[in-house]
């Protein structure tokens, strides 16, 4: 599955502008465009934004059932995970 024909897909849906999206993320509508065409790969954060722009659960932007999909059984670690790395927080785009 490639991440920008679902969010069109998703967009279209919902007969929703990529200016409609622009205005509800406050990301400019050249890079929506560029991540629906495959140019370009959104950071995570992004994808959230997308998600609730959407009005639609962040796991749908990746799997197109109508139910949740099931989890399988992962084993559990008696010491626990360690700790999540803090992520990169700047972001440059170029210009549209």
């Amino acid at each position: 599955m490639i991440i920008g024909d679902r969010l069109r897909a998703l967009r279209e849906e919902k007969k929703l502008s990529q200016g409609d999206i622009e205005k509800r993320t406050g990301l400019l509508r050249c890079y929506i465009s560029r991540v629906e065409n495959g140019h370009t790969v959104p950071a995570i954060e992004t994808l959230e934004k997308l998600a609730r722009a959407l009005e639609v659960p962040l796991y749908q932007l990746f799997y197109d059932g109508e139910e949740p999909p099931q989890l399988p059984n992962l084993p559990t670690t008696s010491h626990g995970a360690a700790p999540a790395k803090k992520p990169a927080t700047s972001t440059s785009f170029a210009a549209c």
